[in-house]
């Protein structure tokens, strides 16, 4: 098994972001992150996938969509659109057809920010998703570090102070948010969590002052997706496009916020009498299963059984638990950062049936 870092959800200027393609691979490329994908807003963008090189150096930038119905006002119900062989922005005002017109055209579709705050100071509405209802999705944005920043700027003089120390932001998922993905999943549903930045690279005037909110190669560093792949990359876009999506729809990644440290390393894994497992894998209860969980680096780690926590360990690199109970089991990890305990990794599920 390999670990790769994904960096999701960003935009240029062919939607609402200020860098070109180009740009986004540079910015990765210096942070280190082997993929980027890329979703403008309701446009897919042909032409620019593929690895891009600097130096000894490469990423490769895969393309997809965030799709919404723009003339709905709020525009709600933002759909993260992942390796589908065509545009599906014409089914945006219907979010079930839309969500059926991805997995015709052979894609994964993810609910974006499911909550997503106003923040009046700004002039920003809340865009939460509303269409709980739909069905057939393969996942949904457990972290999005736009929305994030949204819950911390009640007054326009807390964005100036962000806008200059943006590494004070992050400190984990909106809890509505992983409350819905624990409730979903308690259903018997498979729900992946991904990890998105939402990078746009915006710029801001505030009277004098102008900033970019937030350089790419800044949301580079913070919240990522982990992707476990069965063999390393092998520089053949088609083949690493099939064995990337390939992991992502079946779970085996981990949310990540890499400021603090990095997460590369991080294991979540399950052996049974006959049968292992890792994260987005089933194992039978017959017989027991052994839980394993080991950090990069100390750090509170809890484990969680169907939403609740069951098993805590403080300033911890591993955590193991026996178990002959069918759950839902996932790993959170935490750690202090800049004087404040902070989200750090976010595994997806072993399912024990």
């Amino acid at each position: 098994m390999h670990e790769i870092i994904v960096n999701l959800h960003m935009h240029t200027r062919y939607s609402d972001g200020t860098g070109t393609h180009k740009d986004i691979a540079n910015a990765a490329i210096k942070t280190g992150l082997d993929v980027v994908i890329v979703t403008d807003h309701n446009v897919l963008v042909n032409g620019v996938e593929g690895y891009y090189r600097f130096a000894q150096s490469r990423v490769l930038l895969l393309v997809g969509q965030e799709v919404h119905d723009q003339d709905r006002d709020p525009q709600k119900n933002h759909l993260l659109v992942f390796n589908a062989n065509r545009d599906v922005a014409g089914l945006a005002d219907d979010p079930q057809a839309l969500i059926n017109g991805v997995e015709e055209a052979g894609g994964l579709s993810f609910i974006a920010h499911p909550k997503d705050p106003e923040a009046t100071a700004f002039n920003e509405t809340d865009i939460s998703w509303e269409a709980w209802d739909v069905q057939g999705y393969n996942g949904i944005e457990l972290w999005n570090g736009l929305s994030e920043l949204k819950t911390v700027v009640p007054t326009k003089l807390h964005g100036a102070f962000y806008a200059y120390f943006p590494q004070f932001v992050g400190t984990s998922p909106i809890q509505e948010t992983v409350q819905r993905w624990d409730d979903l999943m308690s259903k018997g549903n498979r729900v992946v969590a991904i990890g998105g930045s939402d990078a746009h690279a915006l710029h801001m005037h505030m009277g004098p002052i102008h900033r970019v909110i937030f350089p790419y190669q800044f949301h580079f560093k913070t919240v990522n997706t982990h992707i476990i792949i069965p063999e390393p990359l092998t520089g053949d876009v088609q083949i690493d496009k099939k064995m990337i999506y390939e992991a992502v729809e079946n779970g085996n990644c981990f949310v990540a916020y890499d400021l603090p440290a990095s997460t590369k390393g991080f294991r979540f894994k399950a052996k049974g009498l006959e049968h292992s497992a890792i994260m987005g894998d089933e194992i039978p209860a017959k017989g027991g299963v052994t839980l394993h969980a080991h950090v990069p680096s100390k750090a509170d780690i809890s484990l969680f059984k169907d939403g609740k926590r069951i098993v805590h360990w403080r300033n911890h690199q591993s955590l193991t638990h026996n178990t002959s109970e069918p759950g839902v089991y996932r790993i959170e990890a935490h750690r202090s950062y800049l004087g404040k305990k902070r989200g750090w990794i976010y595994s997806n599920p072993i399912y024990v049936r």
